[in-house]
C-alpha cells in the first residue's frame, strides 16, 4: 500500500526536465485550435473511471432484504440501509464500518445527498458488458466494443467539440484503459488523449522557458530554438536518416507554431492550482496562481496529496479555461490515506482511509465496505466538480454544467452471492450491471431499466420509449450511443442504434 505524500520542493529545472515529454502532445491539439468558423455550440464530456467494478446493485439499484425471496444469500442490504432519497426511483446506501475486510479502517460512506442534490440530472443506464477483463472491459466501456469504428467517446467528443481547444482530450487518470487510444486511425491528432502523469506539476511543462531562473532574454531563447529548427535538426544525420517518418514529420511541426501558440496562452498560468509556498516557490520563479486556483483548492483541499482531487482540480480549471473539451480521471489503484495517518499497529482514524488498494476491486476482499466507500468517494468528486461548473458561466446566463455530461464508467458488475446473512464477504467480476450518467442534456430523473429482486440482476428497456423489458439486456454499444447522442454528436453512416429515451431532446 502506498502513502501518498504532498508535493515535494523541487526547483523549476528539474521538474521539467522530468516533464519535458508534456512540451510535445499539447501542440497537437493546436492543429484544431486554429480552425476558424463557426462551430457547434459547446459540450463537455467528464469521463470518471470507477476502476474495479463499481457496482449498480450497490448503489441506485440496491435491493432490500426483504424484497427478495433470497436476500439472505445474494447481495441484499438490510432494509435499513437502503434509501430512497426524495421518494424517486433511484436508491442509495448510507454505510458504517470499523473495518474494511481486515484492514482496522473506520469510514463513513454516504451516497444519498449525492442524489438529493443531483436526482434530475442523474440517469441510470442498466447493461450487460461483455469481457471480466479489466484492461478489455474499461476499454469498451468508453468504445462501446467498437461501436463506431473503434473510436472513443473522448475522441468523438474531441473530434466535434474541440476546435478552438488548445488540448481537447485531457487524460488525468494513469494505469487504466479507460485512456486507451481508440482503433479509429483517421481522426486528427488533435482528437487524441494527452495523457498527464501528474496534475499538480503539469501546467509547469506548458511553457519551455518561463520559470528559468536567470534564463537568457526570450527573443535569444526563441533565436536558439529557430536554429536549432531551421538549420541543425535539417542537416542532421538522424533526419536525413529518418526524412520519410511521419512521426518525425510531426515531431518538427510541433515544434514550431502549435509550441508557440501553447505558450502563448498562458496556460502554465491559467491551470495553476498551487500557492506560492516553500514546496512550490512560484513569485521566485517569476510565476503564478490561477486566478481560479483558490476557488479550486476550496473545492478540492486534498488535492496535493489525494491524485484524484489533483485531478479533479485540473479537470475543472481545463473546462472553465477553454482548454479542454473532455477529461477523463478517476480513481487510481493505489491506496491512498490522509495526510499524517498512522499506520502502525494501533489501527487507523475514522476516515483515514481515502482510496482501497486496487480501488473498487479490492471488493474480492471486503464487498460491501468497498463498494460503499469507493463509490462515496466517487460521488463527492463528482458532486464537487458539478457544482464548480455551476458556479461558472459560459455564456448567455448558461453554466458550464449546462453544457456538461458526466458518466461514471466501469468495466463490469459484481458477483450477487454471499455466505448467508454476511456482512463482510468477497465478491467476483459480472458481466451484468448499469452505468450512471449526470447531465442536464441527459434524461435526468430516470431509471432505465430495472434489477430482479430475486437474482439481482439487471435487465433492459426499450430505447425509444424507456418501457422496462424484463428479459432484455442492453448492450456497450446501446449506452456510448445515448451518451454520443445525448452530447449532439453527428454519426452520419455509423448505424449506432436510436437511444432516444436516453437525451432530454429527443
Amino acid at each position: 500500500m502506498t502513502h501518498r505524500a504532498s508535493t515535494p520542493t523541487a526547483s523549476r529545472r528539474g521538474v521539467l526536465a522530468g516533464m519535458a515529454a508534456g512540451l510535445a502532445a499539447p501542440g497537437a491539439a493546436l492543429a484544431a485550435a486554429r480552425r476558424k468558423g463557426e462551430g457547434p455550440e459547446p459540450r463537455f464530456l467528464i469521463v470518471l473511471g470507477g476502476s474495479g467494478g463499481c457496482s449498480i446493485v450497490d448503489s441506485f439499484l440496491a435491493v432490500r432484504e426483504s424484497e427478495s425471496r433470497n436476500g439472505k444469500i445474494l447481495n441484499a442490504w438490510p432494509d435499513s440501509l437502503v434509501q430512497s432519497p426524495g421518494g424517486g426511483p433511484f436508491r442509495a446506501i448510507d454505510f458504517s464500518s470499523k473495518t474494511i475486510g481486515a484492514i482496522p479502517a473506520p469510514f463513513t460512506a454516504n451516497q444519498s445527498e449525492f442524489v438529493k442534490r443531483h436526482a434530475s440530472d442523474m440517469m441510470v443506464v442498466t447493461y450487460t458488458g461483455t469481457s471480466v477483463n479489466h484492461g478489455v472491459a474499461e476499454h469498451r466501456s468508453v468504445t462501446g466494443n467498437a461501436a463506431w469504428r473503434g473510436r472513443t467517446l473522448q475522441e468523438a467528443t474531441a473530434l466535434t467539440y474541440g476546435a478552438g481547444r488548445p488540448i481537447p482530450n485531457v487524460h488525468l487518470i494513469n494505469g487504466t484503459s479507460f485512456t486507451d487510444r481508440g482503433t479509429d486511425d483517421s481522426l486528427p491528432s488533435s482528437a487524441y488523449g494527452e495523457r498527464v502523469p501528474a496534475p499538480n506539476l503539469w501546467p509547469l511543462s506548458l511553457d519551455g522557458y518561463r520559470g528559468v531562473k536567470d534564463a537568457p532574454d526570450r527573443k535569444l531563447f526563441q533565436a536558439a530554438r529557430d536554429f536549432r529548427d531551421g538549420v541543425l535538426d535539417p542537416e542532421s544525420e538522424f533526419a536525413s536518416t529518418f526524412a520519410a517518418s511521419d512521426r518525425l514529420k510531426r515531431w518538427f511541426e510541433l515544434r514550431g507554431a502549435p509550441l508557440r501558440d501553447i505558450e502563448g496562452a498562458d496556460l502554465i498560468t491559467q491551470l495553476m492550482v498551487h500557492p506560492d509556498s516553500e514546496d512550490m516557490p512560484l513569485r521566485s520563479h517569476g510565476l503564478k496562481s490561477s486566478p481560479l486556483a483558490k476557488k479550486v483548492r476550496e473545492a478540492f483541499p486534498a488535492y496535493g496529496f489525494d491524485p484524484i482531487e489533483s485531478q479533479a482540480a485540473l479537470a475543472f480549471l481545463l473546462i472553465r479555461c477553454g482548454v479542454a473539451s473532455t477529461v477523463t480521471l478517476g480513481p487510481e489503484n493505489s491506496a491512498v490515506f490522509n495526510k499524517g495517518a498512522a499506520l502502525g499497529r494501533g489501527g487507523l482514524s475514522a476516515g483515514d482511509m481515502r482510496n482501497t488498494p486496487i480501488a473498487f476491486d479490492f471488493s474480492h476482499q471486503a464487498h460491501r465496505e468497498v463498494q460503499s466507500l469507493m463509490w462515496s468517494r466517487v460521488l463527492s468528486v463528482a458532486d464537487r466538480l458539478i457544482t464548480l461548473l455551476k458556479s461558472e458561466e459560459l455564456a448567455g446566463g448558461k453554466s458550464y454544467w449546462d453544457h456538461s455530461l458526466l458518466y461514471v464508467a466501469t468495466e463490469f458488475g459484481r458477483s450477487r452471492s454471499r455466505p448467508e446473512g454476511a456482512m463482510t464477504f468477497g465478491s467476483g467480476h459480472d458481466l451484468n450491471n448499469g452505468a450512471l450518467i449526470v447531465s442536464p442534456l441527459a434524461n435526468g430523473g430516470k431509471m432505465l431499466g430495472g434489477v430482479d429482486p430475486d437474482t439481482l440482476m439487471t435487465y433492459g428497456f426499450d430505447p425509444l420509449s424507456g418501457r422496462p423489458e424484463p428479459g432484455r439486456h442492453m448492450t456497450e454499444a446501446e449506452v456510448f450511443s445515448g451518451i454520443v447522442q445525448a452530447l449532439g454528436i453527428e454519426t452520419p453512416g455509423a448505424g449506432l442504434p436510436d437511444m432516444r429515451v436516453m437525451r432530454r431532446k429527443a
